[in-house]
């Protein structure tokens, strides 16, 4: 009875590590994310995202398809660093779907000297090719 235990044991705690590490990997990548708005570098920002005709971003003026028209929306709406301000992330919920996907809900907040701007996130990430990465993005 007891090599069963052992075998569940390692089995469990493999799955726990995974889910971790994950978690852990996609709270890194939101970090730089951060670092890099506060930085004014929208390039680096937006490493997080697929790059992807499909990846799908929506907003308060409804869908953005693809991953260099996300990019040149980004540049429209925050041409500087006084629109851009210092971003603070608050992640409410990580959950993941199955291996290889991920559901966040989270908070948003800039500190801007034209105005504070804050709102919510929902985040689809994806592991592709070992790198998590940012697959649909509805923030309002």
């Amino acid at each position: 009875m007891k090599p069963i235990f052992t075998i569940l044991f390692f089995v469990f705690a493999q799955i726990a590590f995974g889910q971790n590490s994950d978690t852990q990997s996609i709270q890194k990548m939101l970090s730089n994310q951060t670092s890099a708005w506060n930085k004014g570098d929208l390039e680096a920002f937006m490493d997080g995202y697929w790059k992807n005709d499909s990846l799908a971003f929506i907003g308060k003026s409804g869908i953005t398809y693809g991953y260099q028209q996300t990019l040149a929306n980004y540049k429209k709406h925050y041409p500087d660093k006084s629109h851009m301000g210092q971003l603070k992330f608050d992640i409410l919920s990580i959950k993941a779907i199955d291996a290889s996907h991920y559901f966040i809900i989270g908070k948003w907040h800039l500190t801007r000297t034209v105005g504070d701007a804050g709102g919510h996130f929902t985040l689809l990430f994806k592991k592709i090719n070992g790198k998590w990465n940012i697959i649909a993005d509805h923030s309002s």
